[in-house]
């Protein structure tokens, strides 16, 4: 993989999010605990809302429009709704947040 670093983990609160520009378009960044990171498109399939400002819980989260709520390690919607979010490969190392950008440009984001 070809890691870019996109920020400071301390840049994100916990159970916080950040939208971040690519090349390929927006995602977001999630932060669940103090290491844990996860990274998915930024917009919700069912009307596009913003999910870095929907309400992040254990490794979900809510999307502020309508309250789909999206697993996201896997990206698939819970409950009732049918839908998915693309999921992007991301760590943290060193204190800081690493996503891998091949992948992003293969996939629209």
């Amino acid at each position: 993989m070809s890691w870019i670093d996109i920020g400071a983990l301390g840049d994100i609160p916990i159970r916080g999010a950040r939208k971040v520009k690519t090349r390929a378009g927006c995602i977001a960044i999630f932060r669940t605990d103090e290491t844990t990171i996860f990274a998915t498109s930024s917009t919700c399939p069912h009307k596009g809302g913003p999910l870095e400002e929907g309400i992040v819980h254990g490794t979900s989260v809510t999307c502020p429009l309508h309250n789909w709520v999206f697993d996201l390690e896997t990206g698939e919607a819970q409950g009732p709704d049918d839908g998915r979010i693309a999921t992007y490969p991301a760590k943290v190392e060193e204190g800081r947040i690493l996503i891998d950008a091949a992948l992003l440009g293969q996939k629209a984001a």
